[in-house]
């Protein structure tokens, strides 16, 4: 009787401080903001929503719109943005969900939440039309945008957008996720959030401490976790087929031949579907080219915006 209550005692304390240990807090948004926020940084109200927005360039300027993808912020951006600003106006925002914008108010994460509060920041900023670049979710914003949207689009990038079925999220089903993922909003500890982000690299040594701290700040943000598995839970994909056919802005394809996410094959989909699209494969590199490599790609989205 004794050993199995000094076995249990022996149980509990290793679990006990196994989940001390796996804990992670959300962080302070004062101190974030202040780590993160620049003088091109703003908060701006639209659609019930403040979002966290970055406006650089010539507000003259042909306008870019930039949307990140799961997880990640509009920092995300930077090294392309301060090329792209010398002669595009380049707006950035975090998405609800994500960065410093944080939860939704209204826990809608669906696409067409999403459009509406890209046309009224669009509405808010005075920008009647802008090209669109768009990574991952972002891409799957970008190309609903164009198709709901045609005469506010001028141009659409597309990096390794999602959108068709794969494996676990299926056309006209919720996913079922995981168990252990709820526990989300509770546990990132930096060892884990390294292991993930190391995939959306085809070559993991590119992946900065500077990087990881940042995504590791921005996962942390107060409430991101929790709307993260709210996204997840609504997520219901419909066959994209249809709704691409009717994209009419100008298209590229910009796709890692190494991406570990989403595969390079899927780039055939796209181009089979959207009428006016070119694809520009990436042969080495991954699923965030404008992280992992941005000078080595960045070169064929400037000639694509400019009309090449």
């Amino acid at each position: 009787m004794r050993l199995a209550l000094i076995i249990l005692l022996i149980i509990l304390v290793i679990l006990f401080s196994a989940g001390a240990w796996l804990y992670t807090p959300d962080k302070d948004a004062a101190l974030l903001r202040k780590t993160y926020d620049d003088s091109a940084t703003s908060y701006i109200s639209v659609a019930g929503i403040l979002l966290r927005v970055r406006d650089t360039g010539p507000k003259d300027a042909p306008a870019l719109i930039l949307l990140h993808g799961f997880g990640a912020s509009l920092d995300t951006w930077e090294p392309w943005a301060v090329v792209l600003s010398e002669r595009y106006r380049v707006i950035r925002f975090d998405l609800p969900g994500f960065g410093l914008t944080g939860p939704d108010p209204e826990q809608n994460y669906a696409d067409q939440r999403a459009m509406a509060i890209l046309a009224a920041l669009m509405d808010r900023l005075g920008i009647q039309r802008a090209s669109l670049i768009g990574n991952s979710l972002g891409g799957r914003i970008a190309w609903n945008f164009a198709a709901a949207y045609p005469a506010r689009v001028d141009r659409l990038v597309l990096i390794s957008p999602d959108g068709f079925a794969s494996l676990g999220f299926e056309y006209g089903k919720k996913p079922v996720l995981p168990a252990l993922l709820k526990l989300l909003p509770y546990t990132m500890p930096r060892f884990m959030l390294r292991m993930n982000l190391a995939v959306a690299y085809a070559d993991p040594k590119r992946l900065t401490c500077a990087t990881l701290t940042r995504y590791d700040d921005m996962m942390r943000a107060p409430g991101d976790r929790a709307a993260m598995l709210d996204r997840m839970q609504q997520v219901m994909l419909e066959d994209p087929a249809p709704v691409l056919r009717t994209i009419q802005a100008p298209t590229l394809i910009l796709w890692g031949e190494r991406d570990k996410m989403i595969p390079f094959s899927n780039a055939a989909d796209y181009l089979r579907d959207i009428p006016h699209a070119r694809l520009a494969p990436l042969p080495d590199l991954g699923h965030v080219p404008f992280e992992e490599a941005p000078a080595e790609s960045l070169p064929p989205v400037l000639a694509f915006l400019a009309g090449g």
